[in-house]
């Protein structure tokens, strides 16, 4: 039994850039996290010890936000790289991570960057999962509006 974990919109003040200002200064940032993982053991035992638990993902989150980085894909890597160090259960992990106003010489609400990885032969196990058939997409989305 696959499960989804998604902590959305966690806030931190960090000093990510690559102007030297940025790493002094530092800004706000806010990363969201989704997390397919084997969630059997947990829905069977009912035990935080059989679960991926997301104050636990919090946390790696928060400490590699603390190391300074001049690339928002670095922070992003290393968030990832760390939540499959610490989840063996993990088997998809996908972190949105956005610099709140970036300096870039205009008004802008955020930049964001997306990385996604896949545990090694997570995709092959799993061929037998299909996609929605577009038809009944189609179908959805072209009904009457009232």
């Amino acid at each position: 039994m696959i499960g989804l974990i998604e902590l959305q919109d966690m806030e931190f003040y960090a000093y990510h850039g690559c102007y030297d200002a940025e790493k002094k200064v530092g800004g706000r940032f806010v990363v969201s996290l989704w997390l397919e993982y084997d969630a059997s053991q947990p829905a069977e035992t009912d035990n935080i010890k059989d679960a991926l638990n997301y104050q636990t993902a919090y946390e790696v989150v928060e400490k590699q936000m603390k190391i300074t980085s001049s690339l928002l894909e670095h922070v992003c890597k290393r968030i990832i790289d760390a939540l499959f160090e610490e989840f063996p259960q993990l088997l998809t992990a996908q972190v949105d991570l956005s610099k709140m106003a970036p300096p870039i010489g205009g008004k802008m609400k955020s930049v964001t960057v997306t990385m996604k990885k896949e545990k090694e032969g997570f995709s092959d196990e799993n061929e037998e999962i299909q996609e929605v058939n577009p038809t009944f997409q189609s179908t959805i989305f072209n009904l009457p509006m009232c």
